[in-house]
Parts: structure tokens; sequence; C-alpha cells
């Protein structure tokens, strides 16, 4: 997962020697803690740029009415906004950064709540100018983009303005929604306090004696244990520490609901699923097609978890036995050096110029990469401030999965070094309905490397499962999860109460649903259905429909350039190279031809796992 300033993701493993001539060697252990010094050399720094920013904000008043004066003052006003938000995401990055290293730190904390504060600040003091440029016409601010060609920086956001129109109110109301936005996202704040820093993980014991402590990384990483009672005690541990929980994450997760009815409410959007498709101009269909196409392949689904408790030996399939690798390797442990020498290598066919940005990128201390006590779950990429690089936060457990990961979140890291390169600050930023196809169709490349470099049938099947789990994690888990989502604000939309219990009703009906419980497929048992919880995903706002669609888009591009087509591949990286110059779904369609409302952008993801399925049952 890429992460913007409002806002982590998952990893694979190798036994094929592999070598790239571009990268240093390093000891098998070696672990890396980016390097913020780049961003200020030290606190004392921060505190200064800290007071900076706040200067910034409080001069840009100066311009309130005046932008419709003339060409220079409206370039004068648009570019002092851009240079305060600019800087306020580097204080703002630094904070967060240093924070998710460890989340037990105070003084961390403290920065990072000055850092929330000062983006409440920036909020209000600009909350006038959407209204104002409204006020003074669009064929006002056109005339002054024809005399002032550096007003060029700034057409897309004037654009996007006059579109926001029915949906933006008066000076006073925007101040006052700015002045909330950090109650409003207060939810979320909640959650990480709770997942990664407050909640006692349980310890157990496993067969063979080891003791493990069931954080969300260590979750992570025993769930998919070779042993099944293993796993059914790690299931058992972890959920039953979540269920203790239920109420308050059903309270929190509530909140969460309403501040984002509130927000589509007060602004005149008819539900919230609307209110945050239009921000980035995606048509509603992006996502009822997605959720359409999903459901038509429930039976392609179910064909997977029956042949995965085939080659398990299992009868019973059981929820946890989900995770655990279709085929157990010998050799499974991928650190970082292989995982950047494999991921090099599996990148291959995007072409020299992605290829640059890459080794460059890996030989740069820019990853934070393995667990620490205190450190944030998960995995993300910031690439928000423009002016340094990207930054990588990684929980590495040297397995597949984290090799996986690796190769995921440095196609955000690519994606950004290209959007940064090709715009102005202004228009760099890119959704997140495009950068989650920068990131996934890396992982489809690293599992046809590893699958065409398996040096045994054995080692192919592996690396075949993991490609089919990575079909089961993506298009059918996040679409779930989407659908989740949805249901839950319509369920408040219509003024029903949401609690903890409720959360598991809606959420068990679907995880039963989607896993042909009922069918006698797998059979999910009772405690699991408190998994919503564990959801960090729920807190970002209708994000996770993006993972879906992003794969499927993915696999469409995939299938096309692994068969050679380099003008494919071009227009791939037009799309990355074009930032958020344009909405996201034109961007896809003018690049590429590719458009996610139709049901022909989903097909090459269903063509992958029935190929996927069939390879496999041809080597069993």
């Amino acid at each position: 997962m890429f992460m913007n300033l409002s806002s982590s993701k998952r990893i694979w493993i190798v036994s094929v020697l592999l070598c790239s001539p571009v990268l240093a060697q390093e000891n098998q252990s070696q672990t890396f803690e980016w390097d913020l010094t780049e961003i200020y050399q030290s606190v004392a720094d921060w505190e200064h740029a800290l007071e900076r920013v706040n200067a910034q904000i409080e001069a840009l008043n100066a311009f309130n009415g005046a932008l419709g004066d003339s060409s220079s003052d409206l370039l004068a006003a648009m570019r002092a906004y851009s240079d305060a938000n600019k800087e306020a995401a580097r204080v703002y990055v630094y904070t967060s950064l240093d924070r998710d290293a460890d989340q037990r730190e105070p003084g961390a904390q403290a920065r990072f709540g000055l850092s929330r504060q000062m983006f409440t600040n920036l909020g209000q003091a600009t909350s006038w100018i959407n209204p104002e440029l409204l006020a003074v016409g669009e064929s006002r601010i056109n005339s002054f983009i024809e005399q002032e060609p550096r007003l060029a920086d700034f057409e897309f956001h004037f654009r996007d303005v006059f579109r926001q129109a029915p949906h933006t109110l008066s000076q006073d109301v925007e101040g006052i929604l700015a002045q909330a936005s950090m109650a409003l996202s207060s939810p979320q704040q909640i959650y990480e306090n709770y997942a990664n820093a407050d909640i006692p993980w349980p310890t157990v014991v496993l067969s063979e004696g080891d003791e493990v402590t069931l954080s969300q990384a260590g979750y992570g990483f025993w769930r998919a244990a070779p042993n099944r009672e293993d796993r059914k005690l790690v299931f058992d541990s972890f959920w039953e520490t979540w269920n203790q929980f239920s109420d308050g994450m059903g309270a929190t997760l509530a909140a969460e609901v309403q501040s984002n009815i509130f927000s589509a409410r007060v602004r005149g959007h008819e539900s919230v699923l609307s209110n945050n498709l239009f921000d980035d101009g995606l048509p509603s269909e992006a996502y009822t097609q997605l959720v359409t196409q999903v459901n038509d392949a429930l039976p392609l689904f179910h064909r997977y978890l029956r042949l995965r408790g085939r080659m398990l030996g299992i009868d019973d399939l059981r929820y946890y036995d989900i995770y655990p690798p279709l085929v157990e390797l010998e050799t499974s442990v991928f650190d970082i050096q292989r995982s950047k020498e494999i991921t090099f290598a599996a990148l291959a066919p995007f072409g020299d110029r992605y290829l640059e940005l890459l080794e460059y990128g890996l030989n740069q201390n820019w990853m934070h990469s393995h667990p620490q006590p205190g450190k944030r779950s998960g995995a993300y990429m910031n690439g928000s401030i423009y002016d340094v690089h990207p930054y990588v936060l990684l929980n590495h457990n040297d397995d597949y999965e984290s090799l996986s990961t690796f190769a995921h979140e440095w196609g955000h890291a690519v994606h950004s070094m290209l959007a940064n390169n090709n715009n102005p600050y202004e228009t760099a930023g890119y959704s997140t309905f495009i950068a989650e196809m920068a990131s996934t169709i890396n992982e489809i490349l690293l599992q046809e490397y590893m699958i065409t470099n398996a040096r045994t049938d054995e080692e192919r099947l592996y690396y075949l499962g993991g490609a089919l789990e990575q079909i089961r994690g993506t298009f059918f888990r996040q679409t779930m999860f989407a659908e989740f989502e949805l249901k839950i604000h319509e369920v408040a939309e219509s003024g029903q109460p949401l609690t903890g219990p409720k959360f598991t009703e809606i959420y068990g009906d679907l995880l039963k649903r989607y896993h042909g419980h009922g069918l006698g497929v797998l059979s999910i048992d009772d405690a699991y259905t408190a998994e919503w919880a564990y959801i960090p995903h729920f807190y970002y706002d209708f994000y996770v429909f993006q993972y879906a669609t992003s794969i499927s888009g993915a696999a469409w591009f995939a299938e096309q350039f692994l068969a050679g087509d380099g003008a494919v591949r071009d227009a791939f990286i037009r799309v990355l190279s074009a930032g958020g110059s344009d909405y996201p779904h034109e961007i896809l369609l003018n690049e590429a031809g590719l458009d996610m409302t139709k049901p022909e952008a989903y097909e090459p993801v269903r063509r992958r796992m029935v190929d996927l399925m069939d390879r496999i049952e041809a080597l069993l």
C-alpha cells in the first residue's frame, strides 16, 4: 500500500539463486532503518521548520479577497498555497515516519500530534480558497491562465474546483469543517493506538516448543505455520484477544462511519460511497462492476479452495487453513539482499528507464525493513515529500510473502519517482486507484519469474500457489472488505445503530458467503468473525476496493506485456508518469485504453486464476 498524508502492505519467498550485477553485496542478516536526516538533520531543525510552516499558514490570509484581482495576484496566492502545502507535508511526514518506527515513544507521539494540528490549521487557513475561486468564476480564471503561463501548474486544480462546485460550501462553513477535521479523523488514531501499542498480545507455545508472541506481525507470520494444530492455536488465541476488545473497537469503527456520513451529508452527497468516488472523479460503475464481477467469480474462488484442501490433504477445510503454502519448501529464507536481487531481476520486463530508478532507490537508506517492538504493523510507501524521496516501511520476516511485499512497496516507490520526475509538485500526487496497480503488477511479474525459474515441480507448485493466494487476498478478500465497508455505511445511513456485535454479524455473513461456508467448501468458526476489528483499512474510507480493481488492471497490463507487447508496457509507464495530472479513470482510458467500468477489464485476472489452477493440476 502506498501512503499519502492521511494514511501499509504485503510480501513473498525464493530458493533460486539469482544475482544482479548492479546491487552491492550485503550480509544475509542485514537490516535497514531509514535515514530521516535527509528530511531534517535534527529534531531542533524540525521544530524550526514547523515554526516556518505555521508562519506560512498565517501569511496565507493576506491573499483572501484578492484571487480575482489579476493574474499576478492569483499566481502569488496559489504559489504561496502550494509552497505551504509542500513544506507542511515535509514536516508531517518526518513525524509520521519517526512515530511509526516506535509508536511507544512519547516524544515522537507528541511531535506527530503537533503535525496533525498543523494540518488542521492549514486546512482552516485555506478553506476560503475554493469558495473564492468559485465566486471569481470559471471564465475569469481561464482568462488569467491565458495571461499568465505559470498558472498552468494549477490548471487541473482549477478544473477540479469548478467540478466540485455543487458540493463546495460557504467560506465560513468550509472553515468550520476544516477545524473539525482533526476530531473527525480521531477514530483512525484510536485504532492505531489500540492495535500497535495498547493491546496486550498473547504468547503461545507451539508444537515444537517455540514460544511466540502473537502481535500483529507475529500473527501475520505464524498463521501460516505448517502444523495444523499450531495454526488453530494461533487463530484461537489471536481472535480471542480481539474479541475482548470488540466493544471498544466497535465504538471506534462506528465513530469512523458516523464521521464519514457527516462529511458526505454536509456536502450534499447522496451517500458516503458517492462522496468518496466523487473526490477522485471515479464513475460509480468502477465500484459496482467490480462487486458484480467478483460475485460472479465466487464459483472460481471455491474451485481454488477445494484445490487447496486437496493439496494440503485436508477434507474439512477451515479458515485457519487459508494461509499455509500449498507446498512446503526446504529453502524458504528470503532476506533483504535476496529480496533486492530477485525483485530487480523479476521486473526486467519494465525496461531500462524503470530499472534505473529501481536500482537507485534500492541502493539508498529509504527503508525501515524489519519488525521491532512498538513499530507500526504492515507495510507502506510514503512518497509525500516531493523534493526528497519515497520512504518504505516493511516488517520483513525473510519469507516469500515478505519478498512479495518488498516488490509491491517498491512498485509504489518507483511510481512516486516517475510521477515526481515528470510533474510539478501541484500534479505529482496520484490516486490510489492507479497506485495499487503500480505495486500489484510487480507481484504478478515476480510470480511469473519465480515460476519460470523454479528448479523442481514442487518449487513451481509453491509459486503457482502463491500466485493464487495473491488473487484470493487481493481480488476476492479486498472486495469482501469493500462489501463490508459499503454495508456498514448503508446500515448507518438508514439510521440503524452500529455496535461490535452488529459488525461481527455483517462481517460473518460475508465471510461465510465468500468462502462457501454453507456449501461445505470451507468452514468459518464464529470466533473468527471478529476479524473486522483487525483490519486497519476500514479507517481509510473506501480505500480497499481499489486493491481489487488494481489487481484486475495489473493483470490486464501484465497479460499483454508479458506476451511481449512493448506498446502496452510503454503505456503503463506513461500512466505512472502522469501522476495526478488528470482523474485516474481518464488517465487509464486515455493513455492505455483501459476502462475499469467494463466487464472486459476484469477478464484477465479471471483468466489468470484459471490458468494458474490448470498449471497446478497438470503437475499433480
